[in-house]
């Protein structure tokens, strides 16, 4: 594992210290971002109001009647100085979405192969064999950001976003991937859907997928995405 570069804290406001870890996004940057997830929990306890992993750092909000900025920078600094990667990152819940890749559901699809010089099957493939990281949570409730996809399937953000894309939808946005938990605007390249249910208020922690879990996209027929509750519903292109 790569030596982790070393750490800068700025400031969030009264109840806030970014940390930031690495300049890179990389999988790697993964083990040393949960521990300090775990760490800070130890080491702020009650006063700890949030913790919002990204790529590349933490932001750490905290209850400023319970500790002060200065406080809380003295506490951060003990925390990242005996900051070591967390080996159980390695085995993080693996998550199978099952996933119906079609252009009715996926209208980026067939432009995307085009542009990789790869047939529509070849995409599917290489998209779906692949085991991505979840990197971060946020846009919407329930929505990760994963990585990395494979160079040759990188495209960027649609030009104009579309006004509605339905929930499920499985996108590429640069070297990213996330499949969209509820209908929402957005501008990724779409190439499929998934039947899972990725955002439930009735679910503990809501969200299907956390910061630092394992995500394959496991290709399924449309008979079989309909049976697992997939809406088969053909996209309108609006946007």
């Amino acid at each position: 594992m790569r030596a982790m570069r070393l750490p800068r804290l700025e400031s969030a406001g009264l109840d806030g210290w970014l940390v930031r870890l690495f300049e890179e996004i990389d999988e790697a940057n993964m083990p040393w971002i949960t521990a300090l997830v775990r760490d800070c929990e130890a080491a702020f306890g009650e006063a700890l109001v949030d913790l919002v992993p990204s790529y590349t750092t933490l932001l750490v909000v905290f209850d400023p009647l319970a500790l002060s900025p200065g406080e809380a920078h003295r506490r951060l600094a003990g925390v990242v100085a005996s900051l070591r990667p967390d080996e159980a990152a390695e085995g993080a819940p693996l998550r199978e979405l099952p996933t119906w890749y079609d252009p009715s559901v996926g209208p980026e699809l067939a432009r995307l192969a085009e542009r990789s010089g790869l047939s529509v099957e070849e995409v599917v493939e290489r998209h779906s064999e692949a085991t991505y990281r979840v990197f971060a949570l946020g846009f919407a409730p329930g929505f990760a950001f994963m990585g990395s996809v494979e160079e040759r399937l990188a495209c960027p953000r649609l030009e104009t976003p579309r006004k509605r894309v339905p929930a499920g939808s499985v996108g590429i946005a640069g070297r990213q991937t996330a499949a969209y938990p509820m209908a929402s605007p957005g501008g990724w390249n779409l190439i499929g859907r998934t039947a899972a249910v990725l955002f439930d208020r009735d679910r503990e922690g809501f969200s299907l997928l956390q910061v630092g879990d394992r995500v394959r996209f496991v290709p399924v027929t449309r008979d079989e995405f309909a049976r697992l509750g997939g809406d088969i519903t053909a996209m309108e292109d609006k946007r």
